[in-house]
């Protein structure tokens, strides 16, 4: 009986061991792990970082997780939808960063719809995060964030709320400052975005799926990226590319170093789904800092342009055009009158270096000019058929000179919620009027909470006197009391339209 039992017990084991020798090597379950079990002190990975004095110390993200996060709010921003605006509706029409950034219960990214039975117009709801700069409560977010909003609010990271005032937008950077009335804010200092290296760690700090106060760790996966997404005729984009986690929510949060100043803002991710997926991109704090310092000085951004085509030089470009070198930023063609032009830059030559920086990439150029105003005068060398030339350029605006745009803001367009452009004379003569004030930009203000007006719509009277420049307009309107009526037309509608609303309500 023992013999039995025993020769029972060895066909087992060999059974055993022969069907997980089966297993292993016909790739058939799990693959077998070998583990160790070790006495005396546990072994840990650990990553190194180098400290202040060059020396290597352990990685530790919480003291930058701390410093940071107070710093960094959460935004909602609610619109109410016009018949207008509903009519014929479709949420893959939103331009990308929406549909990328935003997420709602199951209308669309951005939009949603309430079933109202009291016929209140629908509301399209959003969320995002931003980043506080300074005491006086300005914060820097992404322009997609809080576009066409009619009211915005602001939660800190002690839970606080207050309601937010849009100061200016730049939708060539997609960035946006709004401001809030509040005191001992606390607030992150910036970086030079220039001085960021790939490969150096950071983190990215904001509120991906109203998750609050949420921070992921990557490292600088690449610069001055070009990812098409900016939807504006002077899109300016040199983003800092990085590894750690963006989703939805996270967009005009923080992407900051482990010394825990800001080196950029969040603004966009690579994806096929609309959830991170590997990287996202943020505008480098060197832009940032340009933008907020022009909407707080000027009320828009005063950029210089150069005024030419460009694109990368690589191989295949090198040889089509026989260049003798393989990188740098060819240009392709010229505008006319431009600065490029007037100082003697011509089609076929490659832009190889700007104050003394190397550029190797178009972004970088566009990176570097962006930062300039009209009328600043920048060092330029150019290879041209083998031979380097040196040229000093004289930057112009978007509108052909050298001068800087005078701010369409004041106090009664403030109250409006509004920015103004006098028409030109041949848009004049095609809508047949004497003149007209288009309305550029709408924010939260009387015109968007009291009227249906939308973007575009050219203002040719105010309470029944004809205005042609920004300035006519507000002096019409700058002691108005009571009721005002606007009358004008749109370019791409007939008719006449007229806009009521109030100036002290």
């Amino acid at each position: 009986m023992k013999r039995i039992i025993l020769v029972a017990g060895l066909v087992a084991i060999i059974s055993s061991v022969c069907t997980a020798f089966i297993l292993q090597y016909a790739g058939i379950g799990h693959p077998v792990v070998k583990v160790e079990q070790f006495s005396g002190a546990p072994t840990h990975s650990v990553l190194y970082s180098k400290g202040e004095d060059g020396q290597m110390v352990p990685l530790d993200f919480t003291g930058t997780s701390e410093k940071v996060m107070n710093a960094v709010v959460y935004i909602q921003s609610s619109h109410k939808l016009s018949k207008r605006e509903m009519g014929g509706f479709d949420s893959q029409n939103l331009p990308d960063p929406f549909r990328e950034f935003f997420h709602d219960r199951g209308f669309s990214p951005f939009f949603q719809q309430p079933q109202d039975g009291n016929g209140q117009p629908p509301v399209a709801m959003g969320a995002g995060s931003g980043v506080i700069i300074n005491e006086k409560g300005y914060i820097v977010t992404n322009n997609h964030v809080i576009d066409n909003a009619d009211d915005i609010e602001v939660t800190l990271h002690d839970n606080r709320t207050f309601k937010a005032t849009v100061v200016g937008a730049d939708p060539a950077t997609d960035l946006a400052l709004i401001q809030i009335r509040a005191e001992d804010l606390p607030t992150l200092p910036m970086a030079n975005s220039d001085e960021v290296k790939v490969g150096e760690w950071v983190l990215a700090v904001g509120n991906p799926f109203n998750l609050n106060s949420t921070v992921t760790a990557g490292i600088v996966s690449a610069k001055a990226r070009n990812i098409n997404i900016v939807k504006d005729q002077y899109a300016v984009e040199s983003f800092i590319q990085t590894d750690a986690a963006i989703n939805p929510g996270n967009s005009g949060g923080a992407l900051v170093n482990l010394d825990g100043q800001l080196v950029g803002i969040n603004t966009a991710i690579a994806s096929p789904t609309g959830s991170y997926s590997g990287y996202g991109f943020a505008v480098p704090s060197n832009i940032v800092a340009k933008v907020i310092k022009d909407l707080l000085a000027y009320g828009n951004v005063q950029r210089g342009y150069l005024g030419a085509m460009i694109r990368d030089v690589n191989s295949q470009l090198a040889r089509e055009k026989s260049l003798a070198l393989s990188e740098g930023v060819y240009v392709d063609s010229l505008v006319g009158n431009s600065a490029a032009a007037k100082a003697g830059i011509q089609a076929g030559d490659v832009i190889v270096e700007v104050e003394g920086s190397p550029v190797k990439k178009a972004p970088e150029l566009q990176e570097m000019i962006a930062r300039h105003h009209p009328g600043d005068e920048l060092a330029i060398k150019v290879n041209r058929n083998g031979q380097v030339k040196a040229f000093n350029v004289r930057l112009n605006n978007r509108e052909g000179d050298d001068n800087l745009i005078a701010s369409r803001k004041s106090e009664v367009f403030s109250k409006l919620g509004a920015e103004f452009k006098a028409i030109d004379a041949a848009t004049a003569r095609k809508l047949d009027v004497a003149g007209g004030v288009r309305v550029e930009k709408l924010f939260p203000g009387k015109l968007r909470n009291q009227t249906d007006m939308r973007e575009g719509f050219i203002i040719t009277s105010a309470d029944g006197q004809k205005v042609s420049t920004p300035e006519e307009l507000e002096k019409v309107l700058k002691n108005k009391q009571g009721g005002v009526m606007l009358e004008g037309v749109y370019e791409d509608l007939p008719g006449i339209y007229y806009y009521a609303f109030g100036m002290d309500s």
